[in-house]
């Protein structure tokens, strides 16, 4: 996030519809080109329409695209929220994560069957609101159900700004962090007199740590997977590129990078897959395997595994990738709430769903017992989530998050991660050129500027 920015734009963007208005050209030309592709028809899509049970709770239609665990803990969110007696009775329908959630909510949204609340990425609101899509926040009624600006890290709040309003309130930021095996760490010597690992404060010192646990563990000293997965690719190099304190700016007709930090970064990635400090040719699951049966002592991955590693039964510890090159940075998203755009709200259904939202968030310790870190900041300062391990270790990763670079194009389940997938891979897997595979990355980015953005 970069601290934020509010809508850099390369053209203006289409000015959004208010609640009450109809669709606008573009929403209706979407519609009619995602239909001409063979995407399904937006009338075939679960809706919603202002309802009422039988008991007087008015029926909530709730999109997410959240799976496995993340879905487990989820339904039982929704259960617990529905039982409080707040006025309404939210439904889940589970779509399938990337590509086709985002073209499903799209076309939702176009076609007047639209959810009444829906998660998104939040790197993902960017590529939405301008377009119509998405309806922007009543900040006074959000306040009044006790959810304000002050309960949020500025940097997470403003990722859901745009031109003034709110499209977004998040309910987490979901970090890159390091995870670490605490036997491993204590035979190599590298624990501190908290138990904790001890500060690690350049590439030379994170080397030498690593090194250490590699003649501690006899295979690896750190597990990390990208093999064909752009997205753990450009994880851990945007950590490393943002450590740097370089931007990476898509609001203009070309991308202004700083090749330098990119190449420094790129190298330092090759110096760590190197056979011994890590595989150079080791895919995701093979570095959750490798970690969590000992193999190695430490794991660069995502907030997420935390489930995994629990019940695997390591004694392990986490805290936000070390800060090497001088600034402190973590690239993370976060899962979002979004009001789908409507043409004409039911104003006691569109309080409903706040109210549902305000709910979710300020009962959502359960989401941080998962891994999560809640957006909403009441409850990561309670005492029940500092008394969290490792959780309120590596909380502090949400104070120095990086959203991906601002664009239509960019964002978690998008085609930008697969771009440095496919122009920067060689360089992570058989040490070619760094300059020439992030020149290349550019390049390809910059084709993507030159098109405008079809929602």
């Amino acid at each position: 996030m970069e601290l934020h920015r509010f809508a850099h734009r390369r053209t203006p963007p289409a000015p959004v519809s208010p609640p009450g208005q109809g669709l606008t050209r573009r929403q209706m030309l979407l519609g009619s080109l995602a239909t001409v592709g063979g995407v399904a028809a937006a009338s075939a899509l679960a809706g919603c329409a202002p309802a009422a049970s039988a008991s007087g709770a008015r029926e909530l239609a709730y999109w997410h695209l959240l799976s496995g665990g993340d879905g487990v803990t989820m339904a039982g969110l929704v259960d617990q929220v529905n039982g409080m007696g707040n006025g309404y009775e939210a439904t889940q329908t589970v779509l399938a994560w990337g590509a086709p959630y985002y073209t499903k909510l799209a076309m939702a949204s176009v076609g007047g069957r639209s959810p009444d609340v829906a998660i998104m990425h939040a790197s993902r609101v960017a590529g939405y609101a301008p377009g119509g899509l998405l309806d922007p926040w009543d900040l006074d009624l959000l306040a009044e159900l006790g959810v304000r600006e002050s309960d949020f890290l500025e940097r997470v709040w403003a990722k859901g700004g745009l031109e003034g309003q709110q499209f977004s309130i998040a309910l987490d930021s979901h970090p890159f962090v390091m995870m670490y095996n605490l036997d491993v760490a204590e035979q190599a010597g590298v624990l501190g007199p908290d138990r904790q690992l001890a500060p690690i404060e350049s590439p030379e010192q994170f080397l030498e740590v690593a090194r250490a646990m590699q003649a501690v563990t006899g295979k690896h000293g750190l597990s990390y997977g990208y093999l064909g997965d752009g997205a753990q690719m450009w994880r851990l190099f945007y950590t490393f590129y943002k450590q740097h304190d370089a931007d990476f700016d898509l609001s203009g007709n070309t991308a202004v990078v700083d090749r330098d930090a990119a190449v420094s970064s790129l190298q330092f990635i090759q110096q760590l897959l190197d056979g011994t400090v890590a595989t150079a040719s080791g895919d995701y699951g093979t570095a959750v395997s490798e970690f969590m049966s000992g193999e190695s002592g430490l794991f660069f991955t995502g907030v997420w595994e935390l489930p995994t590693a629990k019940s695997s039964g390591l004694a392990f510890d986490a805290q936000p990738i070390p800060t090497l090159f001088g600034t402190p940075a973590a690239y993370a998203d976060s899962h979002a709430f979004t009001l789908p755009h409507q043409s004409s709200p039911d104003p006691e259904q569109r309080r409903a769903s706040y109210q549902f939202v305000a709910d979710l968030l300020q009962n959502s310790f359960g989401w941080a017992e998962a891994g999560h870190v809640p957006g909403f900041q009441p409850v990561v300062q309670s005492s029940e989530y500092q008394a969290l391990v490792p959780q309120s270790h590596y909380a502090p990763a949400a104070e120095i998050l990086n959203y991906d670079p601002e664009a239509w194009f960019t964002g978690s389940g998008s085609d930008f991660q697969n771009y440095f997938l496919e122009t920067v891979q060689d360089v992570y897997l058989n040490g070619s050129d760094p300059a020439e595979g992030f020149d290349a990355f550019v390049r390809r980015v910059n084709v993507q500027l030159a098109k405008p953005n079809p929602v």
